[in-house]
């Protein structure tokens, strides 16, 4: 029997306001045993000369209605697991399936989640063992591809789980976990649309005035203070993006009334999930969640008309694991 191993890896919420590029936590559902959105990657090894293909091929693919490529060097997947061969297991070859269980270009760290579970379940396959921080960087790869930078702000929480702070990829990752005051949750909508991330990174200022910088360095360190502190005024207060939301939100039909609906149900903060269009709300409390969830889809619904899926997730949540072994 062929060996095989089946890993998941959660999706997640990226930059959280005020950190872009550098801020995000994994994704949950709420008390259903259920693991929540995300990604399944069941790899399997081959003969390395099996059909003249390279050191990983993709067989299947599951959940995108035909949208994604097969093509090994096309997908988030495939690069991130020949990233790992490459620097690993030179002379391996894998096969990979992909299974979504989640929405594309959602900003829930689609591509992420897929490279994630690829390089955990090859890592697993070939009984690498590999340390997390090299994990990391093989994934990069993908997400290189996927959005046009290297950026670990989705992939680092859907690795590790938790929220998280990456300081920096170079010349290696550091990726600090940060504490969850007790209670937080999030609360998360999903409209009925899409945003490419390559073309919204595209769209971002590349110069900044300094102002606007210092403003959101302020933010982004008060917030890591708050979690710290389990201060969740001081969190509200930081909970504010004047670097991408501002760009990013005229592509979201509803997103103005959908966060001003969080926050009058009491929301703590409210903004994009990473590109968008989803929403995120961090709230005292899961009673609190599910009110804020419900006010947010109310209002993309008679602002936009535009139906929403939504997520109650308790934090922090976990990360990738491998979820069976014999196919």
């Amino acid at each position: 029997m062929t060996k095989s191993v089946r890993a998941f890896a959660p999706a997640s919420v990226s930059n959280i306001a005020c950190g872009f590029d550098i801020l995000g936590f994994a994704l949950q559902s709420e008390g259903n045993g259920r693991p929540g959105p995300g990604d399944v990657v069941t790899a399997r090894e081959r003969e390395p000369t099996a059909g003249g293909h390279g050191p990983v091929r993709i067989t299947a693919i599951a959940g995108d209605e035909g949208r994604l490529p097969l093509e090994a060097q096309r997908n988030t997947a495939a690069v991130a697991a020949k990233a790992l061969v490459d620097g690993e297991a030179p002379g391996a070859a894998v096969d990979l399936e992909i299974e979504k269980r989640m929405p594309l270009e959602s900003g829930l760290g689609s591509s992420a989640a897929s490279a994630v579970a690829a390089v955990v379940a090859v890592d697993a396959l070939l009984g690498l063992e590999l340390p997390a921080a090299a994990l990391l960087r093989y994934a990069v790869a993908g997400e290189v591809l996927a959005s046009g930078g290297a950026h670990a702000d989705n992939l680092a929480p859907s690795l590790l789980g938790g929220l998280v702070l990456v300081r920096s990829l170079d010349p290696e990752p550091d990726v600090i976990d940060l504490p969850v005051p007790e209670g937080l949750t999030c609360a998360l909508v999903r409209p009925h649309a899409e945003v490419n991330t390559k073309e919204s990174r595209a769209r971002l200022d590349r110069h900044l005035p300094l102002e606007r910088a210092v403003t959101q360095w302020g933010n982004a360190a008060a917030l890591v203070a708050a979690l710290y502190r389990s201060d969740l005024e001081l969190l509200s207060r930081a909970l504010v993006d004047v670097v991408a939301e501002p760009v990013r939100a005229p592509a979201v039909p509803g997103f103005h009334a959908a966060k001003a609906a969080a926050i009058e149900a009491g929301a703590l903060g409210c903004s994009l999930s990473g590109s968008g269009p989803a929403l995120f709300s961090l709230c005292d409390g899961p009673a609190g969640a599910r009110q804020v969830a419900a006010a947010m889809a109310g209002a993309f619904e008679s602002s936009a008309g535009v139906d929403c899926d939504r997520l109650v997730a308790p934090l922090p949540a976990p990360g990738a694991r491998v979820i069976d072994g014999e196919a």
